[in-house]
């Protein structure tokens, strides 16, 4: 529920990046450089591409919020209150931890830390949150729940997560954090790769949600996203499967315009069409997928690239790329489409999937009865 509002912030920086980076339009200079009546303009864009990320945790508790069964705005309550400006910001506190000040409750000391920039302590927070807050309804009367529900609930999952959720799942976020980055500084074509490789089984499976969450985190602590850029050569892989599937189903003019729409809808961000309609019901476009995925996502990564956060996928997903990124981002694609068109071209005509061809075979021939059925 919340991608709308990253897509957006997303887009936005990659304006701001249009506007601000030198040697786009100009040599050693920027737009705003040669353009100064514009910087105002950027400045207010940057402001509201920054404000998803700076309130993330308002956005994704009100979500979570919604997903657990409580209330919404007892979601945004806590989101607010994890990035309370009375507390220290969490990006102050990485470089200057020696300067907390704490809570002293009872003899139990608790860091006054806010958690901007992160996911997994918000979504454990909001979900202690619902827990309390339908625990606390089971034996508070009707006419007093309004009363007594929200202050207790916010109370008891706010001590909870500044004093024992909080600090171990902001380790354990940033433990993640590190582990891909070390993973990708270790072998970054052979990550790379990997990711590229299942990132379309993953969306098969819904798994792919898992490394939103780490997408996020990296834009909350890190200021950009390798994950993202890298695994959207499948996006493209989709499409170019479907397109490609679009010239070998020559008698079927049903499965024709479901693989032309699957493609603009793959390029334009969406892939579950391509996937479930064509892709995979003939499944060597799939494998050519994976594999054609994998090559361009190995490239990707080893040449480093990075986005400022998650952005729209398909055609424009370049806009969310840094613009020194580009060239390489665009090989990258590149890449994957010649791979994955060849590929689908060459398991179609190899006989490694005779299968799928019957298959494909028998929804042509029930393409010709059904017109012969309607022609009498």
């Amino acid at each position: 529920p919340i991608l709308p509002a990253i897509v957006a912030a997303g887009l936005l920086l990659g304006l701001n990046n249009l506007l601000a980076n030198p040697g786009i339009f100009y040599d050693k200079k920027s737009l705003l450089d040669v353009y100064t009546g514009w910087t105002g303009f950027a400045e207010f864009i940057n402001v509201i591409a920054n404000t998803a990320f700076t309130f993330l945790p308002v956005l994704i508790a009100w979500s979570a919020a919604k997903k657990f069964g409580g209330n919404p705005l007892l979601g945004i309550v806590l989101g607010l209150l994890l990035v309370h400006p009375s507390l220290m910001s969490a990006y102050v506190y990485a470089e200057n931890p020696s300067e907390v000040e704490y809570w002293s409750l009872f003899g139990w000391d608790i860091a006054k830390i806010g958690y901007q920039g992160q996911v997994l302590p918000v979504i454990f927070a909001t979900w202690v949150l619902t827990w309390s807050e339908e625990r606390l309804k089971r034996f508070i009367p009707d006419n007093l729940q309004m009363i007594f529900v929200a202050p207790l609930s916010l109370v008891f999952s706010g001590l909870l997560t500044f004093g024992v959720i909080g600090p171990i799942t902001m380790t354990g976020s940033n433990w993640i954090t590190d582990g891909i980055l070390y993973l990708f500084e270790v072998s970054p074509a052979f990550a790379g790769g990997v990711y590229g490789f299942i990132s379309g089984p993953l969306v098969i499976t819904g798994m792919h949600h898992i490394f939103l969450g780490v997408n996020l985190q990296m834009a909350g602590t890190l200021g950009y996203v390798t994950l993202w850029p890298i695994g959207e050569t499948v996006t493209l892989a989709q499409g170019a499967a479907a397109l490609t599937m679009f010239f070998i189903l020559k008698q079927n003019q049903k499965l024709k315009g479901v693989s032309l729409t699957a493609t603009l809808s793959a390029w334009l961000g969406v892939t579950e069409p391509a996937i479930y309609g064509i892709n995979l019901r003939f499944r060597y476009p799939f494998i050519a997928v994976m594999i054609g995925s994998a090559f361009g996502s190995a490239y990707l990564a080893a040449q480093g690239v990075k986005a400022t956060s998650v952005g729209v996928g398909g055609v424009l997903s370049f806009l969310s790329v840094y613009p020194e990124h580009w060239s390489v981002y665009f090989i990258g694609m590149v890449i994957t489409f010649i791979i994955t068109v060849t590929l689908t071209f060459g398991f179609f005509k190899s006989n490694l999937f005779k299968a799928d061809k019957t298959v494909e075979k028998k929804t042509e021939d029930k393409g010709k009865k059904s017109l012969e059925l309607k022609a009498l």
